[in-house]
């Protein structure tokens, strides 16, 4: 099955696995999808990420180890919220002056710029814009 939003599919299933109380999360993999997540660990969003393909199957897929604060039965997920700004019937682009702060500067924006993907406090600081791809908090 072909998906039309790929990194959309990627924020659902975090979301979905997030409220299910899930460890893990698997998806396909694909370049963006492994920067994202990178940026996610970097920003200690998720615990970690691996990529691995199955024996048999064409492709690549991603794991993601998801991060919860508290004990078994108190637990909460670190992640609260996943918003996807950019579509593809929609681009937003943004200006450097004009990177959006998430949640006065708790959560993060997340950037494809011609340096590559990376967060709007890195953007800023290399002075440039990009596609604004989503926002984590």
């Amino acid at each position: 099955m072909t998906v039309s939003d790929p990194i959309a599919d990627m924020l659902t299933r975090i979301r979905n696995g997030l409220l299910a109380g899930h460890l893990l999360v698997s998806m396909p993999s694909s370049k963006i999808k492994v920067a994202i997540a990178g940026i996610l660990q970097d920003e200690g969003f998720i615990e970690g990420y691996e990529e691995a393909s199955i024996d048999g199957k064409p492709g690549r897929i991603l794991r993601l180890k998801l991060k919860y604060v508290g004990v078994r039965r108190l637990r909460r997920p670190v992640i609260t919220g996943l918003e996807r700004i950019s579509r593809p019937g929609r681009r937003v682009y943004t200006s450097k002056r004009e990177i959006p702060w998430v949640r006065s500067g708790i959560g993060i924006a997340i950037l494809s710029t011609q340096k590559g993907v990376m967060t709007g406090t890195r953007a800023r600081q290399l002075g440039v814009g990009g596609e604004l791809l989503c926002q984590v908090w």
